[in-house]
């Protein structure tokens, strides 16, 4: 048996050995079993109960993996995206207006569009025409955002109506825990304690309640009933023109962040393509599960730092990840400001991109500088992209180096200024 998967997942080929593989394995669920207790978190803001976003979680995470593991068996971990589930929760839900049933089937036509892309050309010439600059400046961007997220969720800052942004009140229990929290995750990271963020997690959660009044809810178990409404849910109001935003928004969303993530940690990258559309098909299936989309985590890297090179790694991530539904039954005691290190910490990994950037070069770093700071102060990835994207051709227009853009850039950039004329025309 263990001959037979040796081969299965050219072992021997690739320079590996089971030691290393399942080491490798360990690494990358711990390093990305934060998902299980975050997701959910946020797909709560989104009006999905937490028993049912922490089983959907699960179930979408071993789905990817194994996928990734049996079909292209390649080292990646696939979890629910961070950035893309708070596009999902606070811009498509609650900026936008759809119902959590309508969102889902978002993902899904999303997931549907990204595998039509993936199984033709397209894709190839998306990746080829695309800047560097621009993908650098949406891992940034997103980095940033979700450490503007975790920022209020922690009470680090508030809303003020002269600053618009202000600090936050240090007084408050929930604050002091959450400093307090990011502390310690931050100590344990950087001492590359395996689990740091889950560690940490756990830590802000005890230290919360300890200093808070919540000290009354009861531990419950997951509730399958409430899940049972929420898979194969979706909504096809394919009518109303706020669906069909929330479609090209999730869309190019999905496109350009599992190809930036798969073309930065792929160690093989013959097998781009078949990655490519296994996360498209995962994608589709996070629609019908129940969460927002599974990607190429940025996890991946732990597992593939620490030797990885087959799909073991994700397979063990898979088994693991479908064995912890049995210690979930305090996901409910679990406060909100918990979550706030791990986005906090995830956000500033994901600024080293920003040294790839070539601010040298204005026509390149400016539309990368305009991605970064639209995605958080828009609230919305899919508005800081289309910022980026128009501003690019434009800038190089303006040099005299129109031939520089792919033609496809053009089209793009087309389609992301129709975007925003028809939400403009939409909130008016």
């Amino acid at each position: 048996m263990v001959q037979r998967l040796s081969q299965y997942f050219h072992l021997e080929k690739l320079g590996t050995t089971w030691k290393i593989e399942l080491m490798a394995g360990l690494t990358s669920f711990f390093t990305s079993a934060y998902i299980i207790l975050v997701n959910p978190l946020i797909l709560k803001d989104a009006g999905i109960p937490l028993s049912a976003g922490v089983i959907a979680t699960i179930i979408a995470s071993v789905f990817g993996c194994l996928l990734m593991a049996l079909w292209v068996n390649a080292p990646i971990i696939v979890i629910p995206g961070m950035g893309v589930n708070a596009f999902f929760s606070y811009t498509m839900i609650q900026s936008i207006g759809l119902t959590p049933q309508q969102g889902l089937a978002v993902i899904v036509i999303s997931g549907l569009l990204f595998y039509l892309v993936s199984i033709t050309s397209i894709g190839y010439r998306i990746l080829a025409s695309v800047p560097d600059s621009l993908k650098h400046g949406i891992t940034v961007g997103i980095g940033l955002f979700l450490t503007f997220i975790g920022l209020q969720k922690g009470g680090i800052i508030q809303s003020s109506e002269t600053t618009i942004v202000a600090l936050g009140n240090f007084g408050s229990p929930i604050t002091l825990s959450t400093l307090a929290g990011l502390v310690v995750t931050m100590v344990l990271f950087v001492r590359n304690v395996k689990g740091s963020l889950l560690i940490g997690l756990f830590f802000t959660s005890i230290l919360t309640l300890s200093i808070t009044e919540k000290r009354e809810i009861a531990a419950k178990g997951l509730d399958f009933d409430v899940y049972s409404q929420v898979v194969a849910s979706s909504d096809f109001s394919i009518l109303q023109i706020p669906f069909w935003i929330a479609v090209f928004s999730m869309t190019m969303i999905v496109l350009f962040e599992n190809m930036g993530l798969l073309s930065g940690m792929l160690p093989e990258t013959e097998k781009f393509p078949r990655a490519y559309k296994a996360l498209a098909i995962s994608t589709i299936f996070s629609g019908i599960l129940g969460t927002s989309p599974t990607i190429a985590s940025a996890e991946s890297a732990s597992g593939i730092s620490a030797g990885g090179k087959t799909g073991i790694p994700a397979m063990v991530t898979a088994i693991l990840f479908s064995l912890s539904v049995f210690a979930l039954p305090f996901i409910q005691l679990i406060p909100g400001n918990a979550v706030a290190p791990v986005l906090i910490i995830i956000g500033a990994l994901m600024m080293k991109s920003v040294i790839d950037i070539p601010f040298n070069d204005f026509s390149e770093g400016f539309p990368a500088f305009l991605i970064i700071v639209c995605i958080p102060l828009t609230s919305s990835i899919a508005d800081g992209l289309a910022f980026g994207f128009i501003a690019y051709p434009l800038v190089k227009v303006a040099i005299g180096k129109s031939k520089h853009v792919s033609p496809l850039v053009y089209v793009i950039a087309v389609l992301f200024l129709l975007n925003i004329v028809a939400s403009t025309m939409l909130l008016h």
